[in-house]
């Protein structure tokens, strides 16, 4: 097993994954989710559009392209990242992930390549020369490790492919979503031993303070309270022990929210912001599992608390 030290005092650097949401009759509400974008940038907080918390798998291939048109509009200038999402399109894999890479990069975002079917087999030789591929269409992107628990296409790649991903200079940093503390202790380690300047970001809602080690993060869980992650970071790279209890409370709510079934987190997202009055309705996509309305028992305190303690600091 491999043991790391803390890292006391660390910048945090902090995506996260920005909500879609939807009206009662199944109308994906543009208004509430531009606000939701321009929530996150204010908390100091850099978000990601067109992931799994924005329904990528559940979208459109046009559906996306006008997220992406609609957060460069929103961006001003400012950083995003997004989704370079191909599955189910046909054509080679890395032609279709550098289209994609190459229009995220020209509305002004950092690309992340979401894993699909075509490259899931694809053994480690392979699946480098798609990266570097890409890395020739535009001069930064991120890579992506999802579990299947998320979607039955994702992939967590072994560790000798991770460090050889690594030695793809335009790739600068990797979300790592296995769920498993181990694999991503290793990846730490790796990083460390081989480019320290590459980004492990943790996609652990079940250990959200893989961070103490080394880790920054782009979450679906941070998209519940925004500000509550922003003040738990700040307090991290003050050395204040206030950190904790925010980070206990936060680590509560994702062991609550990604529960088994886990996709149907997006809906406990919803309902959490709706506890918060922060959107309208807490209707997820209809296509999208649900949670039942008894979770509102639960979700209400733990609401109640996160706000008081960020209205605290």
């Amino acid at each position: 097993m491999t043991i790391l030290p803390l890292r006391p005092r660390r910048p945090i650097e902090g995506i996260s994954a920005v909500l879609l949401p939807f009206t009662d009759d199944g109308r994906a509400d543009r208004d509430a989710w531009a606000a939701l974008v321009e929530r996150t940038w204010v908390s100091g907080l850099t978000p990601a559009v067109n992931m799994d918390t924005g329904y990528a798998n559940l979208l459109t291939r046009a559906e996306r392209a006008e997220m992406l048109a609609l957060t460069k509009e929103l961006a001003r200038g400012r950083p995003f990242v997004a989704g370079a999402f191909v599955e189910g399109e046909a054509g080679d894999p890395a032609s279709l992930y550098c289209r994609e890479a190459a229009a995220i990069t020209a509305a002004g975002g950092t690309p992340i390549l979401f894993p699909c079917s075509a490259v899931r087999p694809l053994d480690r030789a392979a699946l480098v020369g798609v990266f570097r591929e890409v890395g020739r269409a535009v001069p930064r992107f991120l890579g992506f490790e999802l579990g299947e628990m998320f979607v039955p296409f994702g992939r967590i790649w072994d560790l000798d492919t991770f460090r050889a991903l690594m030695e793809v200079p335009q790739h600068v940093g990797a979300k790592h979503s296995s769920l498993s503390r181990s694999l991503e202790w290793q990846r730490i380690a790796a990083r460390d031993a081989v480019r320290p300047d590459f980004r492990v970001y943790t996609g652990n809602d079940l250990a959200i303070d893989l961070v103490m080690w080394g880790s920054d993060y782009l979450l679906g869980l941070s998209a519940f309270h925004v500000e509550a992650f922003a003040a738990r970071d700040r307090l991290w790279a003050e050395g204040d022990e206030r950190f904790h209890e925010l980070d206990d409370w936060l680590q509560y709510l994702g062991m609550f929210a990604f529960r088994s079934p886990v996709p149907a987190y997006k809906h406990t997202c919803a309902q959490f912001l709706r506890l918060r009055g922060i959107i309208g309705s807490d209707a997820p996509h209809p296509l999208a599992p649900r949670r039942p309305d008894t979770d509102l028992e639960v979700l209400a305190p733990i609401a109640r608390k996160l706000d008081a303690l960020v209205a605290a600091l």
